[in-house]
């Protein structure tokens, strides 16, 4: 079973897992998160979803609601843009109180 801990202000984080991978298979990890400028986990992760998701077509026993397929399908989307980084330091925003006329 896949273990939750809470962060330090109190909300649960996703359940975690540990895995024990053969040296190819952690190199070949390492590589394919790599070349996509990802963490190993979250590479894991989408090599995880899209085998699931392979696995479930192939056996065609739909095992998740139209919902959480369409949410999955906007995250995979989120998670395939590529990196933007935000060009100098971010501006200060002032924020100025109105004057009341009495």
């Amino acid at each position: 079973m896949a273990t939750r801990q809470n962060s330090t202000n109190g909300k649960p984080k996703s359940p975690r897992i540990q895995v024990v991978l053969p040296e190819l298979i952690c190199e070949q990890l390492n590589c394919l998160a790599e070349n996509e400028s990802r963490t190993v986990s979250n590479m894991a992760k989408v090599l995880i979803q899209e085998g699931i998701k392979n696995y479930l077509k192939r056996e065609a026993k739909p095992q998740t609601s139209d919902t959480n397929i369409d949410t999955d399908n906007f995250r995979d989307t989120l998670e395939r843009q590529s990196i933007k980084r935000l060009k100098g330091a971010p501006q200060r925003i002032i924020y100025t109180k109105k004057s009341e006329n009495k």
